[in-house]
């Protein structure tokens, strides 16, 4: 399952839950094509890798995180360990 996280405390919370495991944020906006697109494939990968804790972040409702890890341009994949950015992917 992919989580919708709600504000920034909700974010932090959820990478500090997935301690030691692989953690992917999917940075989206609700008007972007390829957004809506890659949707569908998280939500089968999220069911395929349960090991593996997929969030998503509307950057037009969280903003305060888009401008924390400089996301750009839709979409944007972070990728995470202990709470601790290791990739980037957009």
């Amino acid at each position: 399952m992919v989580f919708q996280v709600k504000n920034a405390e909700e974010f932090n919370a959820k990478l500090k839950e997935a301690e030691g495991k692989l953690v992917v944020v999917d940075f989206f906006a609700t008007w972007c094509g390829p957004c809506t697109q890659i949707a569908p494939k998280m939500e089968e990968l999220s069911k395929e890798y349960t090991d593996v804790v997929f969030l998503k972040v509307d950057v037009d409702e969280l903003e305060e995180l888009t401008t924390l890890y400089n996301i750009s341009c839709m979409p944007t994949f972070l990728f995470f360990k202990n709470s601790t950015k290791v990739k980037l992917l957009n």
